[in-house]
């Protein structure tokens, strides 16, 4: 559903929300570390998750992160 890396100086950045079985899956890393991960039933905790997603990619691209 959403999947965005992102790349800058040797370090990866990855945001993913996806459909599983019913639910979402959130998770966020930053390099081979999970920074946040969840599990959600209610589409408007989804909305809020992407949002913040959106967010955080977008300042990292203005900070000189490159998508992948």
């Amino acid at each position: 559903m959403y999947q965005k890396s992102l790349r800058h100086a040797g370090h990866t950045r990855w945001f993913e929300i996806r459909e599983a079985g019913g639910v979402w899956e959130a998770q966020a890393r930053h390099d081979d570390q999970v920074v946040k991960q969840a599990r959600y039933d209610d589409w408007h905790r989804v909305e809020r998750t992407l949002h913040s997603f959106s967010i955080e990619v977008s300042n990292l691209e203005q900070a000189g992160w490159v998508v992948d």
